[in-house]
């Protein structure tokens, strides 16, 4: 099993198993993001973005694409797919929708992130706003697999202990809460089975 079919697997056991955690309800604002995955001569990547000076949140970034949810979504999960389709022109009906992860909060910005695993078939064919995206990044999934690329701190803000994530040695340095999405990913692939294995 590649760690694709992998990944699809252990989402879908979630399902039954154990559902991504929710945080406790709080006044934060409800945003989603997308984390599409490719897969390109054997190797599976991740899309990432690097965000403009423009953008009123996370100038600069690189992050996952996706944003705040709006009146008209339907859900989250429409949010994160409007979102991607606004920031890199990619198509809703382009993305195998695999299942999600555990809900993240951000620290400065204020936001509750439900962030959406999918497969992205080939072609992968994008095109970013240059308003909002000045950069898409195609990063390898192995890259963050490899302990020696994360680094985790730890920082008391606002009477807090807050952990802060990075992934070095990359084009990009990314940390943040694209970087606890990241994490969340690989140890969910690092995880132990489903009772009944793995078919």
């Amino acid at each position: 099993m590649d760690v694709l079919e992998l990944l699809r697997f252990r989402l879908r056991a979630l399902v039954p198993r154990d559902l991504p955690r929710d945080l406790p309800p709080n006044s934060h604002r409800r945003a989603a993001v997308l984390v599409p995955l490719f897969e390109s001569g054997g190797a599976a990547y991740l899309i990432l973005t690097k965000r403009t000076d423009k953008v009123e949140y996370h100038k600069g970034q690189i992050s996952f694409p996706g944003g705040r949810q709006e009146d008209g979504d339907a859900d989250l999960l429409e949010t994160a797919l409007r979102e991607t389709h606004e920031e890199i022109g990619l198509a809703p009906s382009a993305v195998e929708v695999w299942g999600r992860l555990d809900e993240i909060e951000t620290f400065v910005s204020g936001f509750v992130v439900t962030p959406f695993v999918g497969l992205v078939p080939p072609p992968v064919a994008l095109r970013l706003n240059p308003d909002e995206i000045a950069e898409i990044v195609a990063v390898p999934l192995a890259s963050f697999l490899d302990p020696a690329n994360l680094r985790v701190e730890h920082v008391v803000r606002e009477g807090r202990l807050v952990e802060l994530v990075y992934y070095d040695n990359l084009p990009h340095l990314v940390w943040g809460a694209t970087a606890r999405i990241i994490r969340g990913l690989v140890e969910l692939l690092a995880s132990e089975p489903p009772a009944g294995g793995e078919q």
